[in-house]
């Protein structure tokens, strides 16, 4: 739809904060929150497309991969994740409600120019290009029909299929009249088939106790990855709560096998499992309380759980479409600046070239408090909630299915979790709910493990496709609303012009990401140095958006002290795990010593 109504008139430069190198906003009338049906309909905002969106590479690859090797007790981190990005989402909303413009266009108008602020932002938005979300997506829709986990001799067929995932994606964002009525469509058919899945492995062929121990484990503060022998009492006897991997046996730490060159070979496997004993989690609280001593940090898979924290939820700037598609939604002012339109069937959908504002008095504050309530209870009761679900539920396989300290690498970890649902379905556990039901023998069984086996996969394919469909049309859609506002040649385009705009910018990252493609590199480093970036790039984009709350919106509207002081904590605590991680990675490649 088109703005509502056409602009009016410009706010006085004199009373313009931030940088004059952008445009002056126009000033109008705030609306009030929809009532009635209407506000039935509009419930179902940004919060479920980005919900759907943020089931993804975090919740699919770094969580199970982290809850096989740890167990569930690290998933506190992604919870902690979630819940600074809860703020953060409300926030970079706050402004778009006030503005009708996007967060990034607001982070513009900060000193010292908006051209250092876009080279800035692209130098941290790299990873957003990399398309490791489709080369993810390739692999287990090759493994449905080839029935194996590709191996180096697969790498053209990986990199074709990835390559024409990439392009597909592309399909839906160009219909729909706005991009972003295609995007809900998509996410919530999404949400629906894999949420649906996951419940019934989880309700029928789960024990109660997986749920728990998942559940506890996302409010498990303070727990890391270490090295440590079981004996916590050094009594020489496996007593209760000691056996971490569940094997029956009293373990202790296998050390790893280094060559000259001081590169980790291996393990000394002493017990022939093939997986090495030692690995194990630590709570620092009981540390602290309980002058408890501290065994060595496990930093095996430091980059994998620093990536979890990243994209648990959304992560990087990819949580920044959500003011785009406030905007889009029409919530707040962005009820007078319109949406980015598509291609096909976009027609009379148009974009203002600058935002809106409105005069604080005693009728439009009121109106912006129950705005901005209205966000906060859709991200907490929606976008919150399915990011929770999300984490949880894809977790839940990997711990009841697969042995505690499997080591996954790649799509490894996906392929052993789908071999275990088949296993499990085949064979259930007799404290499972289907078998207590008594179908076990009329519903489980070879036909139906296989069924169940090529759905997991196929699940697989679809979390990660998706994703990578909202990550690249969140990449176009910031940096199109980016040049939409800052540039004056397309002050000059018609303000319906802005959907082809938008397909030329898609045509070239699709280009592009394809090309990256073909000079990859395997897709969990893909992932290591994607979510490394995200890291550091919400670590700033949070600073910066406080800075862009204080400064643009008037005082009757800014964010309190207690806000700041949370999102200042979430930039420490994302600048601390992007350096671990990049110095994991650098271990990695070698440049840094692994003694």
């Amino acid at each position: 739809m088109p703005a509502s109504s056409a602009p009016g008139p410009t706010l006085d430069r004199s009373r313009q904060p931030g940088s004059h190198a952008m445009p002056c906003w126009n000033v109008a009338e705030l609306v009030d929150v929809p009532t009635g049906k209407r506000r039935f309909l509009q419930i179902l905002g940004p919060g479920l497309v980005m919900g759907a969106a943020a089931i993804g590479g975090g919740e699919w690859l770094s969580g199970p991969a982290v809850t096989a090797k740890y167990g569930p007790t690290l998933l506190w981190i992604a919870t902690v994740s979630i819940l600074f990005q809860v703020i953060y989402n409300i926030e970079i909303s706050r402004y778009t409600l006030y503005t009708g413009e996007p967060i990034f266009s607001g982070k513009l108008r900060i000193a010292p120019s908006p051209w250092f602020w876009v080279v800035f932002y692209l130098m941290l938005d790299f990873g957003s290009v990399i398309p490791y979300l489709a080369n993810n997506a390739a692999i287990p829709l090759l493994m449905v029909f080839q029935g194996r986990l590709p191996g180096p001799e697969d790498q053209l067929v990986v990199r074709i299929i990835t390559s024409l995932i990439v392009l597909t994606i592309m399909v839906p964002l160009l219909f729909g009249g706005k991009i972003y009525n295609s995007l809900k469509i998509v996410m919530t058919l999404k949400l629906t088939l894999v949420v649906g899945f996951l419940l019934v492995l989880g309700v029928f062929f789960t024990r109660p106790t997986t749920w728990w121990e998942i559940v506890t484990g996302m409010l498990h503060f303070g727990s890391i990855p270490v090295m440590r022998d079981e004996d916590k009492n050094g009594n020489g006897v496996l007593d209760v709560g000691e056996d971490f991997d569940g094997d029956g046996r009293l373990d202790t730490i296998e050390p790893l096998e280094y060559n000259d060159k001081h590169a980790v070979t291996g393990f000394t496997d002493r017990d022939g499992d093939g997986i090495r004993d030692g690995v194990n989690v630590h709570n620092v609280w009981s540390s602290l309380l309980g002058g408890e001593k501290f065994p060595p940090i496990d930093f095996s898979m430091i980059a994998v759980i620093a990536g979890l924290a990243a994209i648990a939820g959304n992560g990087g700037l990819t949580n920044t479409p959500i003011s785009n598609f406030t905007r889009d939604q029409g919530w707040g002012m962005g009820h007078h600046v319109g949406a980015i339109a598509s291609v096909v069937g976009g027609q009379g959908v148009s974009l203002s070239h600058v935002g809106s504002v409105f005069e604080i008095n005693e009728e439009s504050l009121p109106r912006w408090k129950r705005w901005l309530s209205k966000v906060r209870r859709e991200q907490l009761g929606i976008w919150m909630l399915a990011c929770m679900v999300g984490a949880a539920l894809p977790s839940i396989l990997s711990v009841e299915f697969l042995p505690r300290g499997t080591n996954a690498k790649d799509w490894s970890g996906a392929a052993m979790t789908a071999n275990g649902v088949r296993e499990h379905v085949m064979h259930p556990r007799s404290d499972v709910l289907i078998s207590q039901l008594g179908w076990k023998d009329s519903v489980c069984g070879p036909a139906f493990g296989n069924i169940m086996w090529t759905a997991t996969l196929l699940c697989g394919f679809l979390v990660m496709g998706t994703s990578q469909l909202t990550t690249m049309d969140g990449f176009v859609r910031r940096w199109v609303d980016v040049i939409w506002t800052a540039s004056p040649w397309m002050h000059g385009m018609r303000t319906d012009s802005v959907g082809y705009v938008y397909f030329a910018v898609l045509l070239g990252v699709g280009t592009l990401g394809v090309i990256l493609v073909w000079l990859g590199d395997s897709p969990l480093f893909l992932f290591k140095l994607c979510t490394t970036g995200y890291n550091f790039a919400f670590a700033m984009s949070s600073a910066h958006t406080i800075v862009v709350n204080r400064t643009l919106l008037p005082s009757a509207i800014r964010p309190g002290w207690m806000i700041c002081t949370v999102m200042g904590v979430a930039c420490i605590f994302y600048s601390g795990l992007g350096v671990v991680a990049s110095l994991q990675i650098l271990r990695d490649l070698g440049f840094l010593s692994n003694s």
